[in-house]
């Protein structure tokens, strides 16, 4: 806290109820208020305790160490970890509701999809099997070229092979075929999209 000079001090008054120390200067009678101690006052290496409640969204070094905290809920932005992130519940670790989306192939099963979500689940045409191998791309705004793609297939009357072929900024490209089922299905791919770095 800043010094204050004791001149500089109100004279006390009979209702000054925000008196906190009377000090007498000259045979006047000065006060030191509240507004004078807590106004913009600076704290060194304070012992705060338990804090019941507060707001600290105005401090300018909020750079702080959170040692084991309970953090309940949190919503940001952003989250950066020079360690592993990990999950000790059954919740997992995911994307939440609202990152996902479908989408349906239309025309055949080499056709391109539109879906720039980072998850989500995309229905091919309803077609004969073969196990010949064929492709499509998926246009998707949020691929980085250096990012990985899991794919797995959630339904379908055939056996599918399912395989990334090709990662570019705003698309991938999935190569197919089944393991020999023959039969006219319309499989769903389910699909996630990691981020990833080259260096």
């Amino acid at each position: 806290m800043a010094t204050i000079a004791i001149t500089s001090l109100p004279a006390a008054t009979a209702a000054a109820v925000t008196d906190v120390l009377p000090i007498v200067q000259s045979g006047t009678t000065k006060q030191v208020t509240n507004a004078l101690l807590f106004t913009n006052a600076t704290l060194v290496a304070p012992a705060l305790g338990t804090v019941a409640s507060g707001n600290i969204s105005a401090c300018t070094s909020t750079s702080m160490a959170l040692t084991t905290p309970n953090i309940g809920a949190a919503t940001g932005t952003s989250l950066t970890a020079t360690g592993a992130i990990v999950s000790t519940g059954t919740a997992g670790v995911g994307y939440a509701t609202g990152a996902g989306g479908t989408v349906t192939q239309g025309t055949n099963r080499t056709t391109g999809v539109t879906l720039n979500k980072r998850c989500g689940a995309i229905t091919m045409f309803s077609a004969a099997g073969s196990a010949t191998a064929a492709t499509f791309t998926v246009t998707n705004s949020t691929v980085g070229a250096n990012d990985v793609i899991i794919l797995n297939q959630a339904s379908g009357t055939n056996l599918y092979n399912l395989l990334v072929t090709a990662v570019a900024a705003g698309s991938f490209n999935i190569t197919f075929l089944t393991t020999g089922g023959v039969a006219t299905d319309a499989p769903v791919i389910n699909f996630a999209v990691i981020d990833g770095v080259a260096a």
